[in-house]
């Protein structure tokens, strides 16, 4: 699938060459992007990260409109340098004359949210109940204390978990 992909940065590097008469070096192609984000251009490593997932649930438009998106930064990049804002006029430049799509700076995609156990802490107060990420609950088995806010006492994990 990724082949797809990284044809179509070639084409959009190839329409961009044929607009401003000019070479761009080529970036590495990562397929390694998890959650919210589609694509990730990290303009001095000359480097473009895509969201698999993402690409295989919406790939028409993430074909067409998000790798022309992150193209369209590491060529103003080079085009601009770094001085430049991120969606600024240069990008829209890009966007609008090169490929000639909206300057849309987010997707719409819709974004599976992966489930997380969430540990029950408490503390003296009616009706407490703290959810700790497994992250902040390995903190606390490492020895960090969390005090609630109202009554300044310890929270103390309740041996219960959930999963949202």
């Amino acid at each position: 699938m990724p082949e797809l992909l990284e044809t179509r940065v070639e084409t959009c590097y190839q329409q961009a060459e044929a607009f401003f008469k000019r070479p761009f070096a080529r970036p590495q192609v990562s397929f390694k992007l998890r959650g919210q984000k589609a694509g990730v251009a990290h303009l001095d490593e000359n480097l473009l990260r895509f969201n698999l997932q993402l690409y295989r649930d919406n790939q028409e438009d993430f074909l067409r409109q998000t790798v022309a998106h992150e193209v369209a930064h590491l060529v103003a990049h080079q085009l601009f340098g770094g001085s430049i804002q991120p969606h600024g006029e240069e990008w829209q430049l890009i966007m609008r004359g090169v490929y000639e799509l909206p300057p849309n700076r987010c997707h719409n995609y819709e974004v599976q949210r992966r489930t997380a156990t969430r540990y029950i802490y408490q503390c003296p107060c009616p009706q407490s109940d703290f959810p700790f990420s497994a992250q902040r609950h390995k903190l606390v088995r490492q020895g960090r204390r969390y005090l609630c806010r109202r009554c300044r006492q310890i929270l103390v994990y309740s041996g219960e978990t959930r999963v949202e």
